[in-house]
C-alpha cells in the first residue's frame, strides 16, 4: 500500500511530504487550496498524462515520489519480471521538467511511462466523481461478474477447450483448403520427388564430387611421375634402374674389400643405401594407383553438372533439397489420405464444439446465479446510501461463442420508480454514479486486490443523511484495503482515521500549499469549518466534535 509521498514544485506546492495509514485517509480544504494538484502528483507518479505547466514557476523540475510497501504478490512478480529490483519496499518516482519533458524511475531505475502505468494500475485505483469507465464498459461488468462468481477457474478450462477447438478447426480449414487442390499438388510433388529421386542423392554429395573431380583430373600428371620415379628406382629389368646399378656397385666393391683399405665399410654403407632405395620404390608403388581413367573423370564431370542442374532448378544446396524431398513425400502421403485426416480432424472438431457449448451453457446459468446474488447485494448497498427506489439487474443476451463464453452481458439500473431500467450511460445524475460506483466497489472489495483506493470528490451531489451513509461505506471499505478520500463533506471527514489538511498560504511574493496530518482539535476546527465556513463558532465545534466521536 501507499506508504508515503514526497512531493517538490508541483504547482503551488512547494515541498510535501505525506505519511498516510492503513485505513482511511481523509483530505480536506478551502476551494482551491489545491486537492486537485495533490492528485495530480499521485496521478503523475503513476504514469499518468502530464503537461510542463504543472512544474511550479520559477523552477527548473518537478519531482513526486511515492513509497509503497506490502505489495501484492503478482506485481512483485511483474517487477522482476521488467527487470526491477524488490526488496520489500516499491518507490516510484515522477520528474517533469519546465521544457516538458520527463523521467520515470522505478526503484532509482530507469523507466518508461507505459511501464510505470503497468505497474502501478495493480497498486491504486483512482475514482473521481465522473470516473465511471469501469462500469462504462460491457466487457468490464461481465468481468465483474465473473469475478464476483468465482468463475476464474470455469473460465480458465473453459478457454484452454475452446482454443483447441479453434485450434483443430483451423485445422480442418487449412485440410480442406489442401484437398480442393489436392490433384494439382499431387501431380507436382510427385513430378518433383520422381526428378530428385532420380538422381539418388547423397549428403554432401557436391563437395565430395568435386574433390573426386580434382583429384581425377591431376591423375596423369601424378601417376606419371610415380611411376616414372617407381620405374628410375626399381622398376626396370635390364640392369638400369637405381636398384640394379648400386647392387651392382656393391658386388665389385666386395671383389675388393679384402684388397684394398676402407673398402669394405665403403660397401656397408652402400648396402644401407640400397635398403632405403627399397624401401622407397615400395612407398611409391603403393601410390599407383590403376582404378583412375579418363572416363572416371567423364562421368565426375557428369554427376556434378547433373548436381548443378538440381540446385539450379530448386533454387537450394543438395543438402536442402534431400531434406525437402522427405518433405515432399511425407506431404503426398497426407494428402493421398488426407480424406480419411479430414474426417478424424471433422468428428473431433464435432466433439470440442459440444463440449464448448456445453461449458458455455453451464457458465451463463452460473453467471446468471452469480448475477442474482450480486444484485442483491448491490441493492441493498444502494438502499442503505439513500437509494430506496433502485432497480439494479444484469441484462444477459445470447451471443456468438468466443473466448469469454456465449453471453452479451450489461449492467441496467433504474432510481426511480415507474422507469425502467436503463445502461448506466444514461444515468445522470453524479450522485447516484458516485454512490453506484461505491456500492460496486464495496461489494467487490473481498475479490479485488488493488491495495489503495482513491475517491476525488466521490460525496459531490450528495449530502445529509446519504453524506454520512456514504462516509459510513468509505470506512467499511478502509477496513478491507487503504483509501485516499478527497472530501467536502464533514461526515465522511469524521470517518477518517487520518486527516490530511490541504492548506494554501500566500506571502508577498509567492502562493504555498501545504499538506499536514491534524489531531484532535485541529480535527474539531476543520470539520467546523466544513460545516458552517466557520473554526471558531462554538456550535459548530460542538458539532463536529460530535461528529469526531461517533465516527471513532
Amino acid at each position: 500500500m501507499l506508504r508515503e509521498l514526497d512531493i517538490e514544485n508541483l504547482a503551488v506546492i512547494e515541498k510535501a511530504a505525506i505519511s498516510f495509514c492503513d485505513n482511511l485517509n481523509v483530505f480536506s480544504g478551502e476551494t482551491g487550496a489545491g486537492k486537485s494538484i495533490l492528485i495530480g502528483g499521485i496521478n503523475a507518479v503513476l504514469g499518468g498524462r502530464i503537461g510542463r505547466d504543472i512544474v511550479r514557476t520559477g523552477e527548473s523540475k518537478a519531482v513526486v515520489t511515492a513509497l509503497f510497501d506490502d505489495v501484492p504478490e503478482h506485481v512483485a512478480e511483474k517487477l522482476k519480471e521488467n527487470g526491477y529490483s524488490y526488496d520489500g519496499e516499491l518507490l516510484l518516482q515522477r520528474e517533469i521538467t519546465s521544457d516538458g519533458k520527463g523521467t520515470a524511475r522505478i526503484n532509482g531505475k530507469i523507466a518508461t511511462a507505459s511501464v510505470l502505468r503497468e505497474i502501478a494500475s495493480r497498486l491504486i485505483d483512482i475514482h473521481g466523481q465522473h470516473d465511471t469507465a469501469i462500469l462504462m464498459s460491457t466487457d468490464n461488468q461481465r468481468q465483474i461478474l465473473d469475478t464476483y462468481g468465482g468463475l476464474e477457474e470455469k473460465l480458465k478450462e473453459y478457454r484452454e477447450i475452446f482454443r483447441n477447438f479453434s485450434h483443430i478447426s483451423k485445422e480442418v480449414k487449412l485440410l480442406q483448403q489442401r484437398i480442393e487442390e489436392r490433384e494439382n499438388r499431387i501431380s507436382e510433388l510427385t513430378e518433383k520427388i520422381e526428378d530428385v529421386d532420380n538422381y539418388e542423392l547423397k549428403q554432401d554429395e557436391d563437395s565430395e564430387v568435386t574433390a573426386q573431380l580434382e583429384a581425377a583430373r591431376s591423375f596423369e600428371e601424378v601417376q606419371g611421375a610415380l611411376s616414372s620415379a617407381y620405374m628410375n628406382i626399381s622398376g626396370f629389368d635390364d640392369g638400369e634402374s637405381a636398384i640394379s646399378l648400386l647392387r651392382s656397385a656393391s658386388g665389385e666393391l666386395d671383389k675388393i674389400s679384402e684388397k684394398v683399405n676402407g673398402i669394405e665399410e665403403l660397401s656397408q654403407r652402400l648396402s644401407g643405401i640400397l635398403i632405403d632405395l627399397e624401401d622407397i620404390g615400395s612407398e611409391v608403388s603403393k601410390n599407383l594407383n590403376d582404378d583412375y581413367s579418363p572416363e572416371n573423370v567423364t562421368l565426375l564431370e557428369n554427376r556434378k553438372s547433373d548436381l548443378l542442374l538440381l540446385k539450379r532448378r530448386y533454387k537450394m544446396e543438395i543438402n536442402e533439397l534431400i531434406e525437402a524431398l522427405s518433405q515432399w513425400k511425407t506431404e503426398l502421403e497426407e494428402l493421398k489420405t488426407g480424406d480419411d485426416a479430414l474426417e478424424k480432424l471433422n468428428e473431433r472438431r464435432r466433439e470440442l464444439a459440444d463440449d464448448v457449448k456445453k461449458r458455455a451453457n453451464e457458465i451463463s446459468e452460473l453467471r446468471k446465479k452469480a448475477a442474482d446474488k450480486l444484485v442483491s447485494a448491490i441493492t441493498e448497498e444502494l438502499v442503505f446510501l439513500d437509494m430506496p427506489n433502485v432497480r439494479f439487474v444484469f441484462d444477459f443476451q445470447r451471443d456468438k461463442i468466443t473466448n469469454t463464453g456465449m453471453d452479451k452481458i450489461e449492467m441496467l439500473i433504474s432510481v426511480n420508480k415507474g422507469e425502467e431500467p436503463k445502461p448506466m450511460n444514461k444515468i445522470a445524475s453524479g450522485g447516484e454514479l458516485s454512490r453506484i460506483m461505491l456500492a460496486v466497489k464495496n461489494v467487490l472489495a473481498s475479490a479485488d486486490d488493488v491495495p489503495t483506493m482513491i475517491f476525488d470528490e466521490i460525496d459531490t451531489g450528495i449530502s445529509g443523511r446519504a453524506a454520512h451513509k456514504v462516509g459510513v461505506k468509505l470506512y467499511e471499505i478502509a477496513r478491507k484495503r487503504q483509501v485516499l478520500c478527497v472530501t467536502h463533506l464533514a461526515q465522511i471527514a469524521a470517518m477518517g482515521d487520518r486527516h490530511l489538511l490541504i492548506e494554501k498560504r500566500s506571502d508577498e511574493s509567492r502562493t504555498y500549499t501545504n499538506v499536514h496530518a491534524l489531531e484532535f482539535e485541529d480535527r474539531k476546527r476543520e470539520i467546523a469549518r466544513i460545516i458552517s465556513g466557520e473554526s471558531d463558532n462554538e456550535i459548530t465545534l460542538k458539532s463536529a466534535e460530535e461528529l469526531l466521536k461517533r465516527g471513532k
